[in-house]
C-alpha cells in the first residue's frame, strides 16, 4: 500500500518546535510537484536552491566515488526531506537524489524560505538545529567512507607489491633458465669452432647443444604463447581430445621411460570432439602431463582418463607424486609461480605451464579442476564443451 504524507505532518519533522501558524506560512509559500521514476532533482556538484520534502513515493541518494563508481548511500520515503542545504548557502549538493518511483514532493526554494523567515524567527532556530545534524551525519559518513576507502587502498597497495614482487621473481628466473643452457651450449659451441672434438665428443657436443636450443626455444614459446592467447581468438574447429593426449603423451614417453614412469590411459576412446583449437588444446594437454611428469617419483604411474558427463568432454591427469601444499594450493594457476623444492629435490621452469593451462581452458568455455593431497599425488581434470 502506497504511504501518503501530508505537508502538515512532514513540515514540524523537518522543523522541529514551529508553530501551526508558521507551518501554514511554509506551505503557503512551498508548491507541490509530482515527477515519474528516474527524475534527478538534486545533482550532485550542482549549485540548486530547492529544499524537497517527499509526500509519496521513494527516492535513492547516491554519491560518485573516484569519478567512476556510483556508490548509493541511502533510499528515501515519505516523509523524508533533502536539500535542506540549499536554502542556507550556495555550496555545491554533496550528492545526487532521483526518483525510484512515481513521486510527489513538497518544495520550497530559497526565496520563499527568506519570506517564511521574515514572520517566522522559530523556523530559523528550528533549522540551524537540523543543520547541524544534519552536518554531523554527513561528517560521520564521509569518515566511514574513507576508512572503507583507505582499506580498498591497502588491499590495491598489497596486490601491487605481490605482483611486483612475482615480476622480479619472474625477470630472475627467466635469466635463469636462460643463462643455464645458453652457457652449455656456447660451451660446445666454441669447441665445435675449434674443431678440437671428434668422435664420441663430438656427438656428445652436438646432443647437447640442440638440447639446450631446444629447452631456449620451448621457454620462449610458452612466454610468446600466453601472450598471444590474450591478444589473438584462435579459429575453433572440432577437435578430437584422445588424438591430441596421444601425441602428448608420445612426446613424453622417453622422459618418463628414462626415470621409470609409466603411462595408463583409461575410459573411452571414440570420446565425442570438442569445439576449439587443436594447438592451444595441446598446449594445456602438454602442461598437464609435464606437470605430472615432473612432479612424480621414479618408477611412478601417470594415469589419463578420458570420459563424458553430459555435454562435456572430460581429460583427467592424475599422478602419485608429490602432491600440493595446502598454502600453496590458492597459487598454482598464478602466473610464474613455481615449486622451487621439494626437500632436497629442485624443481626448473617458469611456473607458465598451469597459466597456460587455465587461460586456455577458459577461453574454451571449460573449466580445470584440481585435487591434491600433500605427499600423495595430484589430480588436473579439464572439462571441455563438446561438439553438439
Amino acid at each position: 500500500m502506497t504511504t501518503i504524507r501530508t505537508p502538515a505532518k512532514i513540515i514540524p519533522r523537518a522543523f522541529p518546535g514551529i508553530k501551526p501558524e508558521e507551518v501554514q506560512e511554509i506551505i503557503f509559500n512551498s508548491r507541490i510537484k509530482n515527477y515519474p521514476p528516474d527524475t534527478v532533482l538534486c545533482r550532485e556538484d550542482a549549485v540548486e536552491n530547492i529544499f524537497y520534502m517527499i509526500l509519496e513515493g521513494d527516492f535513492e541518494v547516491t554519491k560518485m566515488i573516484n569519478k567512476s563508481e556510483k556508490r548509493l548511500l541511502k533510499t528515501l520515503t515519505a516523509g523524508d526531506f533533502f536539500g535542506e542545504m540549499a536554502l542556507i548557502h550556495n555550496a555545491p549538493r554533496a550528492a545526487s537524489v532521483a526518483s525510484k518511483t512515481d513521486v510527489i514532493v513538497l518544495e520550497l526554494d530559497k526565496e520563499g524560505f527568506n519570506k517564511v523567515l521574515k514572520h517566522s524567527p522559530s523556523v530559523s532556530m528550528a533549522m540551524v538545529r537540523e543543520i547541524s545534524n544534519r552536518l554531523r551525519q554527513n561528517d560521520e559518513m564521509a569518515i566511514e567512507d574513507l576508512r572503507v576507502r583507505a582499506a580498498e587502498l591497502a588491499e590495491a597497495y598489497q596486490k601491487l607489491a605481490e605482483q611486483e614482487m612475482a615480476r622480479r621473481e619472474f625477470l630472475t628466473n627467466v635469466a635463469h633458465e636462460l643463462r643455464t643452457p645458453l652457457m652449455a651450449a656456447s660451451g660446445y659451441l666454441s669447441h665445435l669452432q675449434r674443431g678440437v672434438l671428434s668422435g664420441d665428443q663430438l656427438n656428445t657436443a652436438v646432443d647437447t647443444v640442440a638440447r639446450n636450443v631446444g629447452q631456449i626455444v620451448s621457454l620462449v614459446n610458452d612466454i610468446l604463447f600466453l601472450q598471444e592467447i590474450e591478444l589473438v581468438l584462435p579459429d575453433f574447429q572440432p577437435v578430437d581430445m584422445p588424438g591430441i593426449a596421444d601425441a602428448v603423451l608420445e612426446n613424453y614417453r622417453k622422459k618418463a621411460e628414462a626415470r621409470g614412469i609409466k603411462f595408463k590411459v583409461q575410459g573411452e576412446r571414440n570420446l565425442p570432439q570438442v569445439w576449439g583449437d587443436a594447438r592451444s588444446l595441446e598446449r594445456a594437454m602438454t602442461a598437464l602431463v609435464d606437470n605430472a611428469v615432473k612432479f612424480s617419483h621414479n618408477d611412478g604411474d601417470i594415469e589419463i582418463r578420458m570420459t563424458t558427463r553430459n555435454d562435456r568432454v572430460e581429460i583427467a591427469v592424475e599422478d602419485h607424486g608429490i602432491g600440493i601444499k595446502p598454502e600453496d594450493r590458492p597459487h598454482i594457476f598464478d602466473r610464474f609461480y613455481h615449486a622451487e623444492n621439494n626437500g632436497d629435490e629442485l624443481y626448473g621452469g617458469l611456473g607458465l605451464g598451469l597459466a597456460i593451462t587455465r587461460q586456455v581452458i577458459q577461453q574454451h568455455k571449460g573449466s580445470l579442476d584440481v585435487e591434491s593431497k600433500h605427499g600423495k599425488g595430484s589430480t588436473f581434470t579439464m572439462s571441455l564443451p563438446k561438439v553438439k
